[in-house]
């Protein structure tokens, strides 16, 4: 396997890229289906073109072979993007109290996407875009929303050093897909 580079995008380069983004998406989740039976590209997208890209702050890092193998992005947080739903949709209750001073001061920083083709997974890469894109930042928190059922992104991130918000347990039952926050304290 050819190695893997890091290169860290401005939004200008994220926004020509979003061709190659929304491929890496449909390829890196080929389990999550649209009702037609494909990965749902299209709303990818638009979440990321039309939403992710335009937020104040926004980061983004890829990995490269020299094909794209993988991306991570995110944006700080704020108390507004609370309150429209934007951080912790699908989760009940919103921001909890450990979160809300540091999304109102600017020192929440949201991880939006993390995807890694399923050929370079357990080889680094995942925690190497990771580290690369919170290295810069100037929050002291950061936060990641995952699927509760995705147990391997859950291994990984706690390998990384982030915790369940509530420090239990990933939520059961209901319908749809049950989302849990992880946090991580950064230096």
């Amino acid at each position: 396997m050819a190695e893997v580079f890091l290169r860290r995008l401005t939004r200008w380069q994220a926004e020509t890229q979003r061709e190659s983004v929304a491929a890496l998406y449909a390829a890196v989740h080929r389990g999550p289906l649209a009702a037609d039976g494909a990965p749902d590209r299209e709303a990818f997208l638009r979440r990321f073109a039309g939403h992710d890209v335009q937020r104040p702050g926004f980061e983004m890092v890829i990995g490269s072979d020299p094909a794209l193998v993988g991306c991570c992005y995110g944006y700080p947080a704020d108390r507004e993007g609370e309150e429209r739903g934007e951080y912790l949709l699908g989760l009940p209750g919103g921001l909890s109290e450990e979160l809300r001073e540091p999304a109102a001061t600017g020192r929440l920083f949201l991880i939006a996407g993390l995807m890694v083709l399923a050929a370079h997974r357990r080889t680094g890469v995942a925690t190497r875009l990771q580290e690369t894109l919170l290295i810069r930042s100037n929050a002291t928190l950061a936060l990641a929303v995952l699927a509760a059922d995705n147990a391997p992104a859950r291994a990984a991130f706690r390998s990384w050093g982030w915790r369940p918000l509530d420090g239990g347990p990933p939520p059961s039952g209901g319908a749809g897909p049950q989302r849990q926050a992880w946090i991580r304290p950064l230096p």
